[in-house]
């Protein structure tokens, strides 16, 4: 089911703010909860991300994307099997920025270079980024008015990859385990 919101991906994104926030329950203007499976199917490990995404409108009419939060990986200084995870900190910074249609938008890494596109319409829900000498393939789904998803497929001679991430609009009393620091 990718439904399509009818102001646009940006508006969608963003959400609306409560008219009395003190209400418990009420959408959160741009944060959202992020829980993340990571597969590395060449090496046969799994991982976990669990945080939020923290969208806020720029000056250029985009929107910056922070993301942060806790990743669970198997420790790569442990010998294979015995158990021991790495848990720590991870944080992603994009720029998404408004496209040729209100239903997508353009993502950009930091420093403006150009990772992929962002939308739910059926005919640009995947995309692909070529990042030598892999390839990165994304797929969208939006579930609802409060929640998506996305895959990325991630293949080639030094990646073997899947990492699938469900997001869900956060209601407004969140925000108070000091998650979601940075605007």
């Amino acid at each position: 089911m990718n439904l399509q919101h009818p102001s646009g991906l940006r508006d969608y994104l963003l959400g609306t703010a409560p008219a009395d926030p003190s209400l418990p329950n009420l959408p959160q203007p741009g944060r959202w909860s992020v829980e993340r499976t990571m597969l590395d199917r060449a090496a046969g490990t799994r991982g976990t991300f669990t945080g939020v995404v923290i969208l806020s409108p720029d000056d250029d009419g985009g929107l910056r994307f922070h993301e942060e939060g806790t990743v669970v990986w198997p420790s790569v200084n442990s010998p294979a099997g015995d158990g021991e995870t790495f848990t720590g900190p991870a944080t992603r910074d994009y720029l998404l920025r408004p496209a040729d249609t209100p239903d997508a938008m353009d993502m950009l890494f930091p420093d403006g270079r150009p990772f992929h596109r962002m939308s739910f319409s059926p005919e640009a829900s995947q995309d692909r980024h070529w990042c030598n000498p892999d390839t990165y393939r994304v797929t969208y789904i939006r579930h609802g008015e409060d929640e998506f998803s996305y895959t990325w497929d991630v293949t080639g001679p030094r990646k073997d990859l899947l990492l699938e991430s469900l997001l869900r609009r956060l209601p407004a009393t969140a925000g108070a385990d000091g998650l979601g620091s940075k605007p």
